[in-house]
C-alpha cells in the first residue's frame, strides 16, 4: 500500500465535499475501502455516541478483515475516519461521549474540518428533523463518482439464485427507502402489530431486532466461517441466531426479509461449501445492514424531543 491514497467524501446534496488522508494505522482496512471505491450510500448520524457520522460501506472485506490498531474513539482528533466490522465508514467531528474501542484509517485534512462539522450538522437535521434523506459519495481523489454494488460468486445453484435476489434487492433499496419500511413507518401493518393500535413501539421493536441482525449474526458468522468454524456448527448457528428475529420482523411487515431468512435456512441445510456459505452471510449481512440504515433514518426520533438528558445542552 502507497503511503499517501487521499480520498474525498461529498455530500452532493448539501454541496459539501472534505478530502482525508488515508494512513498506515490500519493498513489492511485502509485498503479495503481504497479497493472499493467509488461508491454512495445513505448517511447516517450517530444517535446515541454524540458527533459522528457514518454509513453502511459496500465492503464485505469490512467484516471480517482484522485490525492492526485500536483507539478509544473520545480521544482522537475531530476528522479522525474509521472503518469497522459493523460494515461502516465513520468520521469523527466532535465531542463523542461512547467508550468504543475503533479502528481508525485516516484523517479529515485540516482545512477541511470547518465544512465537515457543517455537514455533521445538517445531516443531524436530516436523521431527527427533516427526513430527507442525504447521499454520501466516496471516491478516491480527483476520480469520478460512481457505484456498484459488489457481487460474489456462489456455486450452489439454488443458493445461488436465491443470493441473486438478496443482491438485486440490495442495489434497488440502497439509495431508496424499501417501501415495506415506508408502509411500516406510515402505520400500515397488515398484522396488527402494535398492542392498542400503536406503531412507535413496533418501529422500536423493528429497529432493535434489525440493527444485531445485520451486525451480530450475519456478520458474526461472516467471521466465524473465515475463522474455520466446521459447517455443521454453522448451519446450527444461522438457524439459532436468524431464525426467530427475521420471523418477528417478518411479522412486522419485512416480508422480504423473512421470506430471503426461510430460503436462506433451507439452502444450507444442504449446503458442504464453506466458500458458498461466506459469500451468503455477506449478502445477507449487507441487505440487513441496508434494512437497518434506512430504520434508523425514518424512525421518528423528533418523537422523543420533550425528554432531554439531565445537564444535557441544546
Amino acid at each position: 500500500m502507497n503511503e499517501s491514497k487521499r480520498v474525498e467524501i461529498t455530500w452532493p446534496g448539501l454541496g459539501i465535499t472534505v478530502a482525508a488522508e488515508l494512513d498506515q494505522r490500519n493498513k489492511a482496512l485502509a485498503q479495503c475501502l481504497w479497493d472499493a471505491l467509488p461508491y454512495r450510500s445513505l448517511q447516517g448520524h450517530a444517535l446515541v455516541a454524540g458527533y459522528h457520522l457514518y454509513h453502511v460501506a459496500p465492503v464485505h472485506s469490512l467484516l471480517h478483515t482484522p485490525a492492526e490498531y485500536r483507539v478509544d474513539r473520545r480521544t482522537v482528533p475531530d476528522g479522525t475516519l474509521f472503518c469497522s466490522r459493523l460494515q461502516h465508514l465513520g468520521i469523527k467531528y466532535g465531542e463523542l461521549t461512547e467508550p468504543m474501542t475503533a479502528t481508525p484509517i485516516g484523517q479529515v485534512v485540516p482545512e477541511d474540518l470547518d465544512a465537515l462539522i457543517e455537514a455533521g450538522r445538517e445531516v443531524w437535521r436530516s436523521v431527527y428533523t427533516t427526513k430527507q434523506p442525504i447521499i454520501a459519495e466516496v471516491r478516491r481523489a480527483g476520480e469520478p463518482s460512481g457505484h456498484q454494488l459488489p457481487r460474489l460468486p456462489i456455486g450452489d445453484p439454488e443458493l445461488n439464485t436465491l443470493i441473486t435476489e438478496v443482491h438485486a434487492e440490495t442495489e434497488r433499496i440502497w439509495l431508496s427507502p424499501p417501501q415495506e419500511l415506508l408502509n411500516l413507518h406510515a402505520g400500515r401493518i397488515p398484522s396488527g402489530a402494535g398492542s392498542y393500535e400503536t406503531v412507535l413501539t413496533t418501529l422500536l421493536f423493528v429497529n432493535g431486532e434489525t440493527r444485531p441482525l445485520g451486525y451480530s449474526c450475519y456478520g458474526g458468522l461472516v467471521r466465524a466461517a473465515m475463522d474455520g468454524m466446521p459447517l455443521p456448527w454453522l448451519r446450527q448457528m444461522t438457524h439459532m441466531l436468524a431464525h426467530t428475529p427475521a420471523e418477528f420482523l417478518g411479522y412486522c411487515g419485512l416480508d422480504t426479509l423473512w421470506n430471503f431468512t426461510q430460503r436462506l435456512l433451507d439452502g444450507i441445510s444442504r449446503l458442504n461449501n464453506h466458500n458458498d456459505f461466506i459469500s451468503a452471510m455477506n449478502h445477507m449481512a449487507l441487505y440487513t445492514n441496508c434494512l437497518g440504515g434506512w430504520n434508523l433514518h425514518l424512525f421518528p426520533w423528533e418523537a422523543g424531543e420533550h425528554l432531554r438528558r439531565v445537564g444535557g445542552t441544546t
